[in-house]
């Protein structure tokens, strides 16, 4: 599952963050065998059960409320036990109105994104769980949430906006690979008749992916590597590109004032980008749609 990098999504009220987020577990592939029993493994231990429509191989959506506590996302208790973190392991964590979260809550998810796993200690014990999920984040892009919207008048100040954004933390934005901004809807493309790509032709395009990406990851020892993955020793290997696609990058930093954590994160999402347009190579196309993709660090 860490194929798949993390994403945040930014839009004012209406602009179907939520729905978006929420259509997601429809384009992912089933969890392998492997994957399916570390899920079970881990809802066995809080005794739930999982009902989908493709029997029992459904990959688990977590979407805890931003009034959650460090332990419900965490784990924990008398006796240690699985949080929402964990309960994602192998699917997606859904945090809506990100900065509404505790600043204390959203720090326990640096590490579960960083090492896949968590360890919860107690008076009765040690635990160490599995938590390797997609985490898919919403929020406003400032506190009345029109900032930037053509329809409505955004009525915070500066400061106001600067505080509610950074109610996340540098370390943890580092983290989320994506950020993709929703426009409002327009009433004229709510009435129009045409229809946009299924969840099928879009899932297939990504199983179609993930089978180029497997090809590229046998020459390497580590069969499971993938794209959101790749370790810094082998970043110029996998991610290499040209003369002119290093003066493009750089030329981006510089005047969109990027920040140097973004680099890297750049060329890991240029190389899935390539992936599904099944290229070998880097080309200057697809970095500079995934430049696109680093909007926060753009704007601050």
């Amino acid at each position: 599952m860490h194929f798949i990098h993390n994403i945040l999504i930014i839009g004012p009220p209406g602009a179907g963050k939520s729905m978006v987020a929420k259509r997601i577990p429809t384009i992912l592939p089933e969890p392998e065998m492997d994957e399916f029993l570390e899920i079970l493994n881990i809802y066995s231990i809080q005794d739930s059960s999982l009902h989908n429509k493709y029997n029992g191989m459904l990959r688990p959506v977590r979407c805890p409320h931003h009034t959650i506590s460090d332990v419900g996302l965490l784990g924990g208790g008398t006796i240690p036990g699985p949080g929402e973190i964990s309960l994602a392991h192998n699917g997606i964590l859904f945090l809506d109105e990100l900065p509404e979260f505790k600043r204390s809550a959203l720090e326990v998810l640096r590490q579960p994104l960083e090492d896949g796993e968590v360890t919860i200690s107690r008076s009765a014990g040690k635990i160490t769980l599995p938590s390797k999920f997609m985490l898919v984040a919403a929020m406003n892009p400032c506190p009345c949430g029109y900032l930037g919207d053509s329809q409505n008048n955004c009525r915070c100040s500066m400061p106001q906006i600067q505080k509610y954004r950074s109610k996340i933390s540098g370390p943890l934005m580092d983290r989320i690979d994506i950020h993709i901004e929703t426009p409002a809807v327009k009433i004229e493309e709510m009435q129009s008749e045409k229809s946009g790509e299924s969840s099928d032709l879009i899932r297939s395009r990504i199983l179609a992916c993930r089978k180029f990406q497997k090809v590229r990851y046998k020459k390497f020892v580590n069969y499971n590597l993938t794209n959101a993955r790749i370790p810094q020793n082998l970043m110029d290997v996998i991610c290499e590109i040209g003369e002119e696609e290093k003066a493009l990058i750089k030329k981006a930093m510089e005047q969109l004032s990027l920040s140097a954590r973004a680099y890297n994160k750049v060329l890991k999402i240029s190389r899935t980008i390539a992936d599904l347009d099944q290229s070998n190579k880097i080309q200057r196309k697809h970095l500079l749609e995934a430049i696109q993709y680093r909007s926060l660090d753009r704007n601050l």
